[in-house]
């Protein structure tokens, strides 16, 4: 299914969400990016949960790098943790990885304004 998906929890995802545009409350952990490998998004975005040790709030984005998917996060003092929601309206993206990066997600940007010009290509 293509299209917007925002969910607390990238866990509420599934291979009928593949190609949407996921938006999640979730932290950018590694437990996270297994979830969202399971349901190919077109683009993942997670709270990078104030980075954490050894960047393990943002283990998402190299590991779906590798398995070919876009990913980025928002600063954890944009958007609370946990509420899609906020993900989306309040979120400032903080980190990308290069294939988010390539279809033109940068950081600084609002999360909200991301995902309408996604949307719209």
């Amino acid at each position: 299914m293509a299209g917007l998906q925002v969910v607390d929890s990238i866990t509420q995802l599934g291979p009928q969400d593949a190609g949407c545009l996921a938006v999640s409350g979730s932290h950018g952990g590694i437990s996270s990016a297994r979830y969202a490998l399971a349901a190919r998004p077109r683009l993942s975005v997670f709270n990078d949960a104030g980075v954490g040790k050894d960047d393990a709030g943002l283990a998402a984005l190299p590991f779906l790098q590798a398995h070919g998917m876009a990913a980025c996060t928002v600063a954890h003092d944009s958007a609370r943790i946990g509420e899609a929601s906020s993900t989306l309206h309040d979120g400032i993206v903080s980190h990308v990885n290069a294939l988010a990066q390539a279809i033109g997600v940068a950081a600084g940007e609002r999360c909200e304004a991301v995902i309408a010009r996604l949307l719209n290509q």
